[in-house]
């Protein structure tokens, strides 16, 4: 049977299940990655397991998130990581050695190969043909202890790319053009695969770039073939020895295919405040623009800053505009020094932030009041900056330098006309800068076994859920609308420090909700909690959208939250949701999400019985006198999960059984 290039990987490494659409398969992981906003409770959950050694071909603990250190929280979970991953036999990525998604495109991706981690935007690597899924943190410390990760079997959509992209028209203008179409909400159970004559027109970084912000589209993954492209790419590394040409079957059919053009395409922007805002440079150009941000793992690679480098060579940027450049690994820092690329963007005005994520998680670089803020990130959500309200325009770089320039967002076309810049052409590199110096391999066994393992004062084991109730009586603590974020349930910014101490880090749930001088959403809930009443969320549309945070789980479910209900509920948080035994409930009639009040009572009075049996539950609003029914589409496993009061008491039941 002609098959796609995912199902190919897929089939190659199913360990139960069908492949089919809808299915729920297990498959095995080659590779897993952690980040320190979410390894310190995978490797948690990774010794609660009883777990000793990983298990998986290669397994990598980076440091890339939480790196400016105001007080010892973070620098705590560094020591942690380091120190745990070493006994662990991981591969360790010390802070400064760049972005997780960028360096491990660089240095470990390699076609054909599955890896899971503990971060949305992981399937960055289907750039090189990694069939790369993001996933919680609860999740990839199975998958390290050598355990298979179980997901729905996506539908396949296939992206025909033709022509080439013109100048001044990046790749973050593709992934710009199907946000447009797709939108963030509604793509629950797709993955995308891009074919077509255009692929072979663009390099391992655009095509990195692309399937980066598929996270936003809410697929299960984004991929591209593996080609001469790759081979380049990889030998550059200096591993080719890792290339295999890998690709759909010529007659593969795809579930939908939609058809772009790349000769067609236009400089365009997401405006505030969601990915999918999109509309055309044009359209917005001659917008004052305050702030511009050049980084993260979408845009940073040696490509994109020497394209920056060179529109700033003997330039300065506009006199209203903070600049700032952030290189996203230090491979490419070192690149940038050497051949003085960095020293054109200092000279132009530009601040050069370590290589990390930063501005993009509101670490630092927060806009002012009411200043429009362009970045080349991958998410505007409201107050994501660290100001709220806030004004961030997601762009391209050559969007960004442009603007950066005349001191109002532009359209990079123009700049031939209005500064007299040309095009820079950049060409991928024969050899890349490889430095592994700050990348620590991992320890045999015996070595190993004489690490001691640092857990400081601010390391909090979490809390386990207990089981479900047979009769749940719940009080509902939130009415959400459409499209709320992880960020929205746990922000980042000055609290992701607190992500190793949950009952910390638990009372700003939903922070960006709480109002002066009325009690928290956490407070309301531990006051439910000690009297014994559940606490349940109740949401629109595209619920838990955004960042694989699986503390947006981990934190309700310490303060008695036992249920979601909600229109529809985006995978990797109804996943994280069932790991920590909160039941994920989809209405079965949307209009009934209008009938439902903020402190309503509701009552389920077979909840255990549904979950073991049915597809579906009658909830009783107590308050409101009407009952509705909620969807419980659970596979078997999923159901075990809930039964066992979530993932890690099931994981251990089955490795006693």
């Amino acid at each position: 049977m002609e098959q796609t290039l995912i199902y190919k990987i897929l089939s190659d490494h199913r360990l139960d299940g069908k492949i089919a659409a809808g299915e729920e398969i297990g498959m095995r992981i080659d590779q897993t990655l952690t980040q320190d906003a979410t390894g310190t409770t995978a490797f948690l959950f990774f010794e609660a397991m009883g777990a000793t050694r990983a298990k998986t071909q290669l397994s990598v603990s980076y440091v890339d998130h939480n790196m400016a250190q105001f007080g010892p929280e973070n620098h705590n979970d560094h020591l942690y990581l380091q120190t745990a991953a070493a006994k662990a036999g991981a591969y360790h990525s010390r802070a400064g050695n760049g972005i997780c998604h960028q360096v491990h495109l660089e240095r470990f991706a390699k076609p054909g190969a599955t890896l899971l981690g503990s971060d949305s935007h992981t399937p960055t690597c289907g750039g090189i043909g990694t069939l790369a899924v993001g996933a919680g943190g609860l999740d990839v410390a199975v998958a390290m202890a050598g355990g298979p990760f179980y997901l729905r079997c996506p539908k396949v959509l296939g992206v025909k790319l033709t022509g080439k992209l013109n100048d001044w028209v990046a790749a973050k203008d593709v992934i710009f053009k199907l946000l447009s179409q797709l939108s963030t909400k509604g793509n629950v159970g797709w993955a995308i695969e891009y074919f077509g004559q255009g692929v072979s027109t663009l390099s391992v970084p655009q095509r990195a770039t692309i399937t980066n912000m598929g996270a936003e589209l809410g697929v299960t993954t984004s991929i591209f073939p593996s080609d001469e492209q790759t081979r380049k790419f990889l030998t550059a590394q200096k591993r080719q020895e890792d290339y295999q040409p890998l690709a759909a079957d010529t007659d593969a059919e795809y579930d939908r295919i939609i058809e772009i053009n790349l000769s067609e395409l236009v400089p365009m922007a997401a405006c505030p405040s969601s990915p999918d805002n999109v509309k055309t440079i044009t359209e917005i150009a001659g917008t004052q623009a305050h702030q511009i941000l050049i980084g993260s793992c979408t845009n940073s690679s040696f490509a994109d800053l020497m394209t920056v480098a060179k529109v700033l060579k003997a330039r300065r940027i506009n006199n209203m505009v903070e600049f700032a450049v952030a290189p996203g690994s230090r491979e490419v820092l070192n690149m940038l020094a050497a051949n003085g690329a960095l020293s054109d963007m200092i000279s132009a005005g530009a601040r050069i932030l370590e290589s990390g994520c930063g501005p993009c998680i509101g670490q630092g670089f927060s806009p002012a009041d009411g200043a429009v803020s362009l970045r080349t990130f991958n998410r505007n959500f409201p107050g994501r900056s660290g100001t709220s309200p806030d004004l961030v325009y997601l762009v391209s770089p050559e969007t960004a330098v442009a603007s950066a320039l005349t001191g109002k967002i532009t359209d990079p076309r123009d700049l031939p006309k209005l500064l007299s810049i040309q095009y820079p052409r950049i060409d991928s590199p024969d050899q890349f800068a490889v430095d592994d110096s700050m990348m620590e391999k991992p320890l045999s066994e015996a070595e190993a076994a004489k690490v001691q393992v640092l857990r400081p004062a601010t390391i909090v084991v979490p809390e386990m859920p207990p089981p479900l109730p047979e009769k749940l009586r719940a009080q509902v603590l939130i009415k959400c609308g459409d499209k709320t974020t992880t960020d929205h349930i746990m922000p980042a910014g000055p609290f992701l420090k607190l992500r190793s101490n949950v009952p910390q880090y638990a009372k700003v749930v939903f922070n960006c909700f709480n109002k002066q001088g009325k009690p928290t959403f956490a407070q309301r809930a531990l006051e439910l909690k000690k009297k014994t009443t559940a606490g349940v969320i109740v949401a629109g549309q595209s619920y838990g959208q955004g960042s694989s945070r699986e503390h947006a789980a981990l934190c309700p479910m310490y303060l008695g939250v036992r249920a979601v209900i909600a229109k529809s509920i985006e995978r990797i948080h109804r996943a994280n949701l069932i790991n920590f035994c909160i039941v994920p409930i989809e209405l079965a009639d949307p209009a009934d999400y209008e009938k439902i009040e903020p402190d309503d009572l509701l009552q389920i009075d077979n909840l255990l019985e549904a979950i073991k049996h049915s597809n579906e539950v009658t909830i009783i609003d107590k308050t409101a006198s009407f009952e509705f029914s909620g969807k419980l589409a659970l596979s078997n496993r999923e159901r075990q999960i809930l039964l066992s009061a979530g993932l890690l008491n099931y994981t251990r039941k089955k490795t006693n059984d």
